[in-house]
């Protein structure tokens, strides 16, 4: 028998039913979010427990990355086929066995096969998450609701090293995944009452070429780009024949996608709406911004400043703090005044907050360091949720789950678009910076590209919609 969520409430506020089901969906998409992190923190604990080489064990996050961003694609079409509560189940599920296989990994090999069993089941989780809030929420309540599922996406590379460090130190590398166990079984405990449980749509067929094109398209961009990363160049041939290969097959899936009379993996006629296209742009240059400077500002700290791994990852803890204030900031005023608004001077407070860091010296105090980042991180903040929401305006609720998919696939790219291209010109300047003043100057130069794409991001925001969201659209609340 169909579930269906209760009348919606007045606009000013969310239903007790809609306040259950976000803090439902937060449970599985945070423990995703933060496993994508937390095994930075291990590595050097993993080299000694297997004997094994540093680029072997950098698979067990590469694996994991290239799972998650395999399987994103699959989204829409698998929502149209099972139906939300059954995939979030069967997603949900897949996480788990891959957490508790990777726990009890006897080698490297068989730890990098867990975590893409771990990567594919949970790479679905967070579109899912924000297909099931929009169709939940209705317009009035759109900013809101991805604010709370803004939180995971944010917070999650923030807070993962810490919690790993902590972890790694207190209790061992093995329980970086058994933790995940109890949280996630809790979630899907609570999903069978909270979820709606949607009958499955009639499924157009599964589109076989997108899926021969866009999956290992995708994969092989997020690699390539890894790698250039890790090289510290984008010469290299490993990166210039993974992120050829990986160009050529997302160029031949848009060819495909545009002339196909079936409805393809993701639907990039979506694009041709300019509120959808702005979201998209913002969302992959804050993805660059964001995930850059996170990767920069513990390297910072241990590099310059000699902090711990775990002490670094404390220290990035004000931006956690901003974020979270920006994310239930930026929930409501896009709810009452439209998404343009928000972005604009989210970026511009993001924007003043990465200005400290582009003149950061080897003694700068860390009181304006964190300040800094507290601004930065509202800013941030502010500028996630409308991004999140915009795309859904107007959208039958039909359309979501493949509008998900192609924003959350843009949301991955900026990210290792921002770690490739920030970690190779910091490698660039950091050549031949012997001491810590010169190591100091050489991030303070590459912050400078975090301010540019930052700044670049508010060129596409000028599209987005000054007004909000009209009240006919989403599914009802």
């Amino acid at each position: 028998m169909d579930r269906t969520v209760e009348p919606p409430a007045p606009a000013s506020g969310m239903s007790p039913a809609l306040r259950r089901l976000v803090g439902v969906i937060m449970l599985g998409a945070l423990a995703v979010q933060l496993d994508a992190t937390m095994t930075n923190v291990a590595v050097h604990t993993l080299l000694r427990e297997f004997d094994t080489t540093l680029p072997t064990v950098q698979w067990v996050g590469t694996g994991y990355l290239l799972a998650m961003t395999a399987v994103i694609p699959l989204t829409g079409w698998a929502t149209d086929r099972f139906g939300t509560r059954a995939l979030w189940t069967i997603s949900l599920t897949g996480f788990l066995l891959g957490s508790l296989l990777s726990g009890l990994a006897w080698s490297a090999g068989s730890l990098i096969t867990f975590r893409i069993v771990q990567g594919a089941g949970g790479g679905m989780l967070v579109p899912l998450a924000q297909t099931i809030l929009a169709r939940a929420a209705g317009p009035d309540r759109m900013g809101r609701v991805m604010a709370a599922i803004g939180v995971p996406a944010m917070l999650g590379p923030v807070l993962g090293p810490v919690l790993g460090g902590l972890i790694v130190d207190d209790l061992g590398w093995r329980w970086i995944f058994f933790v995940n166990l109890p949280v996630g079984l809790a979630g899907l405990l609570l999903a069978r009452r909270a979820v709606p449980d949607d009958r499955p749509a009639t499924a157009a067929p599964l589109d076989l070429t997108g899926l021969a094109l866009l999956p290992p398209g995708c994969a092989a961009v997020v690699y390539g780009l890894a790698e250039a990363g890790r090289h510290g160049r984008f010469d290299a041939p490993a990166v210039l024949v993974a992120v050829g290969l990986g160009g050529l097959l997302l160029a031949g899936f848009a060819g495909h996608a545009l002339r196909t009379r079936r409805e393809p993996l993701i639907d990039l006629r979506l694009l041709a709406d300019r509120t959808f296209a702005a979201c998209a742009a913002v969302v992959f240059l804050s993805g660059v911004a964001l995930f850059g400077a996170i990767i920069l500002l513990p390297l910072y700290q241990q590099q310059v400043r000699g902090a711990s791994a775990l002490a670094a990852g404390l220290l990035l803890a004000p931006q956690g703090v901003g974020m979270a204030l920006g994310l239930v900031a930026a929930g409501r005023l896009t709810d009452r005044i439209g998404p343009r608004p928000v972005v604009l001077v989210g970026l511009m407070v993001a924007a003043a907050g990465t200005l400290t860091y582009t003149q950061v010296a080897a003694d700068t105090a860390q009181p304006l360091l964190a300040a800094a980042l507290v601004i930065s991180g509202v800013g941030m903040g502010a500028t996630v949720v409308p991004v999140l929401a915009g795309p859904y305006r107007g959208l039958p609720a039909s359309a979501i789950p493949r509008a998900t998919s192609a924003i959350r696939i843009f949301q991955q790219l900026g990210g290792a678009f921002g770690g490739a291209v920030l970690a190779v010109v910091l490698q660039r300047q950091l050549a031949g910076q012997a001491d810590a003043a010169g190591r100091a100057a050489a991030f303070g130069a590459t912050f400078w590209w975090v301010l540019g794409f930052t700044l670049l991001a508010a060129l596409p925001a000028l599209l987005l919609p000054v007004t909000r969201a009209p009240r006919p659209g989403v599914g009802p609340a």
